[in-house]
């Protein structure tokens, strides 16, 4: 009886372990929908595409970043926003990730922020040859029919200074404003009274979980609670996405990849 007990638990965890060397493949596209008054007319149905921590390695090839852009694009984005954690520390990767992310295509532009394992200076220039906008504590409008929303980012919380004040820039309590940060534990620390919506992720979900219900490791100090979905708190809504690649071993155990497809409704 022992020993048929152990050989049903060997086979379990045997198929735990080929599922966790499969679910890094399995994209799951996440919809979230941001209803708010302050959203411009103009900006109603704008569909935001959130990507972060594709971490660009030999588990996470150029061709994968290609595949994942191919994805992207046929989803018709009117915007794509990107979290940072581009590769995991080897500049080698920097070029070859942003050769394909330079051919996302977006008629209101692509962004993005820094993570804690980007190679500062190489990335931001990478990032800028690819045609992709730097937000890192840094902030612009973002206009359509002469109405605009504001959108801005943050340094890294650990890497860098981060600082919102350009990403609020002029904008009043009238304005929509949207802020990135690469880490959910900004979120805190966001002006509520300003920023309407926060993009994150760097948490990859947990990567490795109990079955979706608690993660053992959570890269966030907050614990379990900015480990993934949407939090609000006051009248900002923070969005904290799974992320696309990996990071120590090319595993996840329900914390399925994410492509985050974000949708501001005008009420």
């Amino acid at each position: 009886m022992l020993k048929k007990i152990v050989l049903i638990l060997v086979a379990l965890m045997a198929v735990a372990v080929a599922y966790s060397l499969i679910e890094p493949y399995m994209v799951e596209t996440k919809e979230v929908v941001i209803q708010s008054d302050q959203i411009p007319e103009e900006f109603n149905g704008t569909k935001i595409i959130f990507l972060t921590d594709i971490h660009c390695s030999s588990f996470f090839s150029e061709a994968r970043v290609e595949g994942l852009v191919n994805q992207v694009n046929a989803l018709n984005p009117d915007m794509v926003v990107l979290g940072g954690d581009y590769v995991t520390g080897d500049t080698n990767y920097i070029e070859p990730c942003f050769l394909q992310l330079s051919k996302l295509k977006a008629p209101l532009g692509v962004y993005g922020v820094l993570g804690n394992n980007d190679p500062k200076n190489a990335t931001i220039t990478a990032m800028e040859n690819a045609g992709i906008t730097y937000i890192g504590n840094r902030g612009l409008w973002i206009e359509k029919n002469g109405q605009r929303i504001r959108l801005g980012g943050v340094g890294d919380l650990d890497t860098d200074v981060p600082y919102q004040g350009p990403t609020i820039g002029a904008a009043d309590a009238d304005d929509f404003v949207i802020l990135v940060s690469h880490k959910p534990d900004y979120f805190p620390l966001a002006n509520k009274n300003l920023v309407d919506l926060m993009l994150a992720g760097h948490t990859h979900g947990g990567q490795i979980t109990f079955f979706g219900l608690w993660a053992p490791v959570t890269g966030s100090k907050y614990g379990q609670e900015y480990v993934t979905g949407v939090k609000k708190s006051g009248n900002s809504t923070m969005i904290v996405s799974n992320g696309i690649g990996t990071i120590i071993v090319p595993m996840r155990f329900f914390a399925r990849p994410q492509i985050v497809v974000v949708e501001l409704e005008r009420i």
